[in-house]
């Protein structure tokens, strides 16, 4: 059974899904907005990740977000050098970030490989885990203690076929981290093998947590992560918000959906 904390919405097909998505995003974003001045989202690369992302540029009410009042921060980032178009940065800035008015100094994509960081993807995931800590120093109110990473308005996760989120595979050591905010990946069990991610213990910063996953390829995938598996065996089953978890799905990433969770549909 799901946590109280945890939605489940299934959409049609995968366009209908990412619509819906990049309009509950930029609510979301606006909300936080007006809460606060200002807002912060941990992106995700993959085909629904960017897919999502190229809704909201195509979305009439984009500019409802300050752009200019955004923190973007990556879930996790494939080690290849700068400007390489398999990165997770390189895709969101063309789908989204180079359509909109993005401040610079706000977008805080993962170290690339060769840089001043070489090929070390610890020295890099170090540098990451710095980088949070110092905006979670920055935004924590007056007398408010900061914690190792900011309280993301909202983190989007894809879900791989395999169940892992981010770059956290199953019953890899990243996965097992409790310690850690943001490691280095090695031996990937897709390409490229060499990786930067987010842990748990960050994901779990968030105050909301959303996964999305279409395809009957991940149906599979949704199914275990949803039944109760640990999250050394499913990954997904271990990202939740602090506030709310949310999974958007298609029909096909639904099919294999455990009885116990089908009243929590929204269709």
């Amino acid at each position: 059974m799901t946590d109280p904390a945890t939605s489940i919405v299934v959409h049609h097909d995968k366009e209908l899904m990412a619509r819906a998505a990049a309009a509950r995003l930029i609510t979301r974003l606006v909300d936080a907005q007006a809460a606060r001045g200002t807002a912060s989202a941990v992106l995700t690369g993959g085909r629904n990740g960017n897919a999502l992302l190229a809704a909201v540029a195509q979305s009439p009410a984009r500019d409802a977000v300050d752009w200019s009042r955004l923190d973007l921060w990556w879930g996790d980032e494939r080690f290849l050098p700068e400007g390489d178009p398999e990165r997770n940065e390189v895709q969101a800035r063309r789908a989204l970030l180079d359509a909109v008015g993005v401040d610079p100094a706000r977008v805080h994509p993962m170290p690339a490989s060769g840089g001043r960081f070489g090929d070390d993807p610890e020295a890099a995931a170090e540098s990451y885990a710095a980088e949070l800590a110092e905006a979670a120093r920055a935004g924590a109110g007056a007398g408010a203690p900061a914690g190792p990473v900011p309280a993301f308005d909202v983190l989007l996760l894809g879900v791989g076929p395999d169940t892992h989120v981010a770059s956290l595979f199953p019953e890899h050591p990243g996965v097992r981290e409790t310690e850690r905010y943001v490691v280095g990946v090695h031996g990937a069990p897709k390409p490229p093998p060499t990786r930067v991610s987010l842990t748990l213990p960050a994901i779990r910063a968030a105050r909301e947590v959303w996964l999305l996953a279409a395809g009957e390829d991940k149906a599979g995938a949704v199914g275990l992560a949803l039944s109760g598996a640990g999250e050394l065996q499913a990954p997904a089953a271990g990202a939740r918000g602090s506030e709310r978890t949310l999974w958007l799905l298609d029909r096909p990433a639904a099919a294999h959906l455990p009885d116990s969770v089908r009243p929590a549909l929204l269709v």
